[in-house]
């Protein structure tokens, strides 16, 4: 990211160390709400667990920046499908990308009908660094 100039900004429970965030294109930790108001992509790296679950839904949708990227490839219940729908329809979100789904292998119709909606079968998995065995 750092080759577009683009400010790298991320939440978590726990910030990372300042060598690690250097590293990391001078990321820098915000808070969640911080995130959503600020962010043109918001690209989902977290465990699906009770405060995860629905992360993306019609209020966090709201407090983003109208035309946001939404990216998931972490677990699909981290978006509610429904909410990403209509923000899709709306153009509060301008393009998503999926590679997990709320209900698989289920996905939600209106997503499969949509021209700025790309999905994918699960494709983040399958790379060295998931992989059990060494490249």
């Amino acid at each position: 990211m750092s080759g577009w100039g683009v400010q790298v900004l991320y939440s978590n429970r726990t910030p990372l160390a300042p060598e690690e965030e250097k590293e990391l294109c001078n990321a820098r930790h915000v808070p969640l709400s911080e995130l959503f108001a600020r962010s043109d992509i918001i690209s989902l790296h977290c465990p699906l667990t009770p405060e995860t679950r629905h992360l993306i839904n019609r209020t966090t949708l709201s407090q983003c920046k109208k035309g946001v990227y939404i990216i998931n490839t972490s677990r699909g219940a981290v978006v509610d499908e429904v909410a990403l729908v209509e923000g899709l329809k709306t153009g509060q979100v301008r393009r998503a990308g999926l590679d997990v789904f709320e209900r698989e292998p289920q996905v939600e119709k209106e997503l499969l009908e949509m021209d700025n909606v790309v999905l994918s079968p699960h494709y983040a998995a399958f790379t060295n660094e998931c992989s059990m065995t060494p490249p």
